[in-house]
């Protein structure tokens, strides 16, 4: 089971002298009945820690709290503005350049994280310096390659995808009820408007049912592989 938290310590990356930062971006909401609140982090920090076992970058802990406002009026959801996390990151950011990184690449484990987008892009006005991991194709060759049965937008949220990871990297996260969880919302025209509760009363759109851990072990390698491509182009 991997770690979810970094123990590197400061003599570790002294040695390693890294020049770009990876930080795992989750969050702290509801998944239904059978996955944790902390389901965004765990994933982020789960591709982010195989990230930094392929390429020599320096991890990051978690940013834990983001912008889960869609899933207000579950129990157990908590949010942050967008502008806190904008200014999370931008703190970060200047901690890190003050110890010679100005790299950053930001892996995003919650869809609602809008704001990150328009991070990336700002930031990259002048070189390229923020890095915004996994994108959407890269989310659609990850389950094409895992053969999954559902596709983005069908399994939005607690569904196929995020249950295959934990089933393969933390499965004791997993409750049983996973089995039998299946929603189908498919239609979703005023969800910024309505939220989450308008379309699912349990918390879950998609289709846990489909997941296996082979299929989430399959979908990470294939992540790993895609953020080749990124490191090539956000490295010195």
């Amino acid at each position: 089971m991997p770690e979810l938290l970094t123990t590197a310590t400061s003599t570790d990356e002294a040695a390693r002298g890294a020049s770009v930062a990876v930080l795992p971006v989750g969050s702290f909401e509801q998944h239904g009945d059978h996955l944790p609140l902390i389901t965004d982090t765990v994933i982020a920090n789960l591709i982010a820690a195989e990230i930094a076992e392929t390429y020599p970058v320096f991890l990051l802990p978690p940013i834990t709290f983001s912008c889960s406002h869609e899933h207000e009026g579950f129990p157990g959801t908590v949010s942050i503005s967008a502008t806190t996390l904008t200014a999370i990151i931008a703190d970060i950011r200047e901690s890190l350049a003050r110890s010679g990184i100005n790299k950053l690449v930001i892996v995003n484990g919650h869809g609602g994280n809008f704001v990150l987008s328009n991070i990336a892009m700002q930031s990259n006005v002048d070189g390229r310096h923020v890095a915004l991991f996994p994108g959407r194709q890269d989310w659609d060759a990850a389950r094409e390659s895992a053969g999954m049965a559902t596709n983005a937008h069908d399994d939005m949220h607690g569904g196929e995808l995020e249950t295959a990871l934990l089933l393969h990297a933390y499965p004791d996260l997993v409750r049983d009820s996973y089995r039998t969880a299946d929603h189908q919302a498919t239609h979703r025209p005023h969800l910024l408007l309505a939220g989450m509760a308008a379309y699912t009363e349990s918390g879950i759109i998609g289709s846990p049912s489909q997941a296996t851990a082979s299929k989430g072990k399959a979908a990470l390698d294939s992540l790993v592989k895609s953020f080749d491509g990124y490191m090539k182009m956000i490295s010195p």
